[in-house]
């Protein structure tokens, strides 16, 4: 197994091989699975970010129980059918597909944690943009996934990925990289490239907070996973333009898991500091629960 991005981006240049085939032979070797059993799990997974995508952008859209999400998805695809976007198809394609599977999780539907359910729009709304805008073949489709998810174990287990132990930045943000380094990858990045779009995209979102209303996972996760789609695409574009990360991926992946244990425990899915101790997020949770925040 992969202990650092270097060790990865290294291994890959060295042997010639593009990043997700690296990642494919660690996989086999370390699971003792076949190459054809590693990918049709993937597949699986590929088909469960499909159709929440696509459940999410039908019809009136999925809506939570609580009535906290929903629906949003649906007015970004109308918005996207009816106007000249500010910010680029693409980019509001990608925030349309991360928002629906958000929605979908919300709703407690079935999703695809990448690298968790709070997170779980930020790829499929990168991934299926790109399949829009780049015609991408299955098998490309999975070595996104396969590329995304070789980032993903690297920085869970150097870092964190989990709201509650490193706020948002190791959830979104961790997503966010990844996707930015499997695009690059994709679009015919180099390795080094792809560690760069990871770097940049992951240091943008430094510091960001776990603080959902109530203490649910739906708002601000469901928007913040549109962003994290958007930050990863403009973090490809950099790398393939040849900007670079000052500071190297492994040591940016290292400051976060840093600034995650030095957030105060309000600010780190508790539901207690940030937007959910807003005058309207404890009134929100009192709604729901009855119970003032600090009970």
């Amino acid at each position: 197994m992969f202990k650092s991005i270097d060790e990865l981006v290294t291994t890959a240049t060295n042997q010639g091989l593009p990043l997700p085939e690296v990642i494919i032979n660690q996989e086999i070797l370390t699971s003792g699975k076949s190459r054809e059993q590693i990918f049709q799990r993937m597949r699986n997974n590929l088909a469960t970010m499909k159709a929440a995508v696509e459940r999410g952008t039908s019809g009136q859209g999925v809506h939570s129980a609580t009535g906290l999400t929903g629906g949003q998805a649906v007015k970004v695809k109308e918005y996207r059918q009816t106007h000249r976007t500010l910010s680029g198809d693409a980019m509001m394609a990608a925030v349309e597909g991360a928002i629906a599977t958000n929605e979908v999780n919300a709703a407690m539907g079935v999703i695809c944690a990448t690298p968790t359910a709070g997170s779980s729009g930020t790829l499929p709304g990168i991934l299926f943009a790109l399949n829009d805008r780049l015609k991408l073949t299955e098998d490309q489709l999975l070595r996104f996934l396969f590329t995304a998810g070789g980032m993903g174990m690297i920085i869970a287990n150097k870092a964190s990925i989990a709201g509650a132990s490193g706020g948002c930045q190791a959830e979104v943000g961790s997503a966010s990289a990844m996707g930015a380094a499997a695009t690059v990858e994709i679009a015919g990045g180099t390795p080094v490239q792809s560690a760069n779009a990871l770097a940049i995209a992951m240091s943008n979102l430094l510091g960001l907070v776990c603080d959902p209303l109530a203490g649910l996972v739906k708002v601000p996760c469901v928007n913040r996973n549109a962003t994290g789609a958007g930050n990863a695409l403009i973090a490809a574009d950099l790398a393939l333009a040849g900007c670079t990360s000052l500071v190297p991926a492994d040591e940016v992946i290292a400051a976060m898991d840093k600034i995650g244990r030095q957030m105060p425990v309000e600010l780190r899915e508790t539901g207690l500091g940030g937007l959910a101790g807003t005058p309207t997020g404890q009134q929100i949770k009192l709604r729901l629960f009855g119970k003032d925040l600090e009970s």
